[in-house]
């Protein structure tokens, strides 16, 4: 039978049936493209929540009067101290604060700060240029030195150059990102014998410097040490990482075969040991990428920097219950925004996992 006379014998395809790449029987492409977008969605909305109900909670476990703490010092009466209560909200039962905060939330009405009298949405604005700039700043940094120094680790697994590097990034990663700031200021701002202060103690700029290309020069020169510490805690993490995905790529049949068709030990690295290794790392980085936004808390602490940790630090002291609650959503979501992110970007790069 010709092949013309096979396909007039065909029947037509009922409409709705599966096409070719559909699984008989099984949903198609878009509705599993879907039920993975739902999905995902539907566990960072949880997850929020929980963020929120924890958020309003735990603090109000923390020792100390707010209403007490920004008023000593000085002389007050009890109507007065009643009277800051009722303006804060505080004099309320606990489940109309709760209420309020969360329709606050959703409006992005955070409240006003207690120490600092003014909305706390205005005060992380101010202080998420600098956090971003520096979390993002060492985050890069660290991303390709432990992508670049993971890669040649297992190139050349058990070699001298190997074991050095992983001693050196497992012993920095033990360390307190706090201690290590502190030895950096020490050492390198303070000056240690007759080695001079190379580097500012504090701060994000020096008073009086002006100019776009010098501020930025003053900005850079202040961000070393607190991008140093950050990357010498962190980078043990992408190094270890890639130098197992890539170990684990090495033994691959791909790798053999393009050894067998005379490509050079770098270019087989480049175009197909690294591309496949990358895959874990990516998930890392992007997870890393919310965790960051709340572990600069200590580093900024640390070097005064002017950022949001050192905002939550301060809010903490008091403590400053609007302040640090919408702190810690924030650095709570930018962990669920990013873990979502990286759900969504991962199948784009490994087909493998596609829906």
């Amino acid at each position: 039978m010709t092949r013309s006379a096979t396909a007039a014998a065909a029947p037509p395809e009922e409409p709705g049936a599966p096409g070719p790449g559909a699984a008989p029987g099984g949903p198609s492409r878009a509705v599993r493209i879907l039920r993975y977008l739902g999905g995902r969605l539907l566990t960072a909305a949880v997850s929020l929540l929980a963020v929120m109900v924890t958020s309003f909670f735990l603090f109000r476990v923390l020792p100390g009067d707010p209403v007490r703490a920004m008023t000593e010092g000085r002389e007050v009466s009890v109507e007065q101290l009643e009277e800051l209560r009722r303006q804060f909200g505080l004099d309320k039962p606990l489940w109309q604060q709760f209420a309020d905060y969360c329709l606050g939330i959703l409006r992005f009405d955070f409240g006003t700060s207690y120490q600092y009298r003014v909305p706390v949405a205005e005060l992380i604005a101010e202080r998420i240029g600098p956090t971003v700039l520096l979390a993002g700043t060492g985050t890069l940094v660290a991303a390709l030195l432990g992508l670049v120094l993971g890669t040649r680790a297992a190139w050349r697994r058990g070699s001298a150059g190997d074991r050095a590097t992983t001693a050196v990034a497992l012993t920095l990663w033990s360390v307190p990102s706090f201690w290590l700031g502190l030895l950096l200021i020490v050492v390198l701002a303070s000056g240690a014998g007759w080695l001079p202060g190379l580097f500012p103690t504090s701060g994000m700029s020096t008073p009086g410097v002006q100019g776009g290309f010098d501020s930025a020069v003053d900005v850079a020169h202040h961000m070393v040490l607190p991008v140093a510490t950050m990357v010498a805690v962190v980078y043990a993490q992408y190094l270890l990482i890639m130098r197992s995905s890539v170990l684990d790529e090495m033994g691959a049949d791909y790798l053999t075969t393009a050894r067998a068709k005379g490509l050079r030990d770098a270019l087989v690295l480049r175009r197909h040991a690294v591309p496949n290794a990358l895959l874990p790392t990516v998930t890392l980085i992007f997870l890393n990428l919310g965790r960051v936004m709340g572990g600069v808390i200590l580093i900024e602490t640390v070097f005064a920097w002017p950022g949001l940790g050192s905002l939550f630090y301060s809010g903490l002291r008091v403590p400053d219950l609007p302040l640090v609650q919408a702190l810690f959503v924030l650095f709570a979501s930018a962990v669920i925004i990013m873990n979502l992110l990286a759900d969504l970007v991962y199948p784009l790069l490994d087909p493998r996992v596609r829906t």
